[in-house]
């Protein structure tokens, strides 16, 4: 993946993904009097307990939106467009003409639009039911869109600035489980542990499941966080190669039911990781920098993906490949495996999901295009009924994996997307936006189906 510094990221996003027509206020009124705050990680010496009381303030719920709100005409973000010199509409049409997606490769595309699946757009599989502007998605990496998770319908974590937020939508209250810009000290210490106290972690991904909270950072760096326990319980940098981003971080279990940590670096390599000693397992090294891994819900397979347009696929206990997926016409930054275990989601920046029968990997089974950016983020619900992919920006696509992906929602939003997540019921989904001004978590309710809504009386 390519390397920059965190300094550079508000010019990385800015030169990538900003090359498009500048909201322009009449008299601040897009602004509606909020602060602005930057993308990139907070680097100053302000109190972060200050900072992080002002930024929940219950004075600022006003900012937020509600599903009323929305069907009474509000923006689901509370971009005031009524007091704009311009219309939502108008707005689109010109950051769709001018906005550049990042390529890595420049290999010639003119056919991939053939390739693709035509989706029927238009459906409504998830309604908008809140937005809160009280905690702000945060991203330290522009390729790196993986920085939200949600452990219930309710409950929510997401980066914001140097801190792990958690938001619970049922009580509409935010409040700080992690704070990486002051000092991070393991409490297990044993002899030949690899820990290593931290401070001021740019941290790049991040993934929560089964009160395990593991994040990756911009230097090579890994913790881990029991949620139910205080402190970290292991943090430590995995290299001290100086091109070291920890790219990817998955939290899954292995053939015999033991949890496992995952991880993908920049230097080519990928770690297994004990949850219970945190000792390092298993090292697998690659032909180029892996961007993402996900292993198969059995346990048993691996995908890797990289600085490569071919992706593996890989036995989860040896790292020896066992198979090959080509079809992609540039790098890959995600993927995801359906429930059932047969098929395989992969992201890339040549705009495409691509979708992998196992049992077959000589050609894609299906080829979906996004609107406008790369695919840089893909959940399934766990009853994989659904499966949503998120482009660097405004655009969240939403399948119906059982109209075999050929029925879509489009979820339409302006700002990066920090990530996406679905609840482990399938009943919520989550995205977080990164943006100086409307930077939220939007959440979405699953619709459903009453067949006695239809009857006329």
């Amino acid at each position: 993946m390519a390397y920059f510094q965190n300094d550079d990221l508000e010019y990385v996003v800015n030169d990538y993904y900003g090359d498009v027509v500048e909201f322009e206020e009449d008299n601040d009124a897009f602004a509606d009097n909020q602060p602005r705050r930057s993308l990139e990680v907070v680097d100053d010496d302000s109190d972060d307990d200050d900072y992080f009381e002002d930024d929940l303030d219950s004075s600022k719920v006003k900012s937020d939106t509600s599903a009323l709100e929305a069907r009474n005409g509000k923006d689901i973000q509370g971009i005031p467009w009524e007091r704009l010199n311009f219309t939502r509409d108008k707005y689109r049409e010109a950051r769709l003409k001018q906005y550049k997606n990042y390529e890595s490769l420049g290999r010639p595309r003119q056919d991939l639009e053939k390739e693709c699946l035509q989706v029927e757009k238009g459906k409504s599989f998830y309604d908008f039911h809140y937005n809160t502007r009280l905690v702000k998605s945060t991203i330290v990496h522009f390729q790196l869109r993986n920085l939200l998770w949600a452990t219930s319908k309710h409950d929510v974590y997401l980066m914001q600035n140097f801190s792990v937020m958690h938001w619970n939508s049922l009580h509409r209250r935010g409040s700080e489980v992690l704070n990486v810009a002051k000092p991070i000290v393991p409490t297990e210490k044993r002899p030949g542990l690899l820990a290593r106290p931290l401070s001021r972690v740019q941290i790049s991904t991040m993934a929560v499941k089964e009160n395990l909270l593991v994040a990756g950072g911009f230097q090579g760096e890994l913790i881990c966080k029991h949620m139910k326990q205080p402190g970290v319980a292991f943090c430590s940098k995995l290299t001290t190669d100086e091109n070291a981003i920890t790219n990817a971080v998955d939290i899954f279990r292995n053939p015999t039911g033991s949890m496992r940590v995952m991880t993908a670096n920049n230097d080519a390599q990928v770690r297994v990781f004990d949850i219970e000693k945190f000792a390092c397992l298993n090292r697998f090294s690659f032909e180029w920098s892996v961007n993402n891994t996900s292993v198969s819900p059995d346990g048993k397979l691996l995908a890797v993906l990289g600085d490569s347009a071919d992706c593996l696929i890989a036995d989860a206990q040896s790292g020896k490949a066992v198979g090959g997926l080509k079809g992609h016409l540039d790098y890959c930054f995600s993927s995801a495996w359906h429930p059932d275990g047969r098929i395989l989601a992969t992201g890339n920046q040549d705009t495409t999901c691509r979708l992998w029968d196992i049992r077959n990997l000589s050609e894609s089974l299906a080829v979906l295009k996004g609107r406008m950016g790369a695919i840089r983020a893909i959940k399934f619900t766990s009853d994989g009924r659904f499966m949503a992919m998120a482009e660097p920006a405004d655009f969240v696509h939403i399948i119906d994996t059982q109209s075999g992906y050929a029925k879509g929602q489009e979820i339409d939003l302006f700002g990066e997307i920090a990530g996406i997540s679905f609840s482990p019921d399938s009943e919520a989904l989550f995205v977080g936006v990164a943006d100086r001004t409307y930077g939220s978590v939007l959440e979405f309710n699953k619709r459903h189906y009453n067949p006695y809504q239809e009857i006329v009386f």
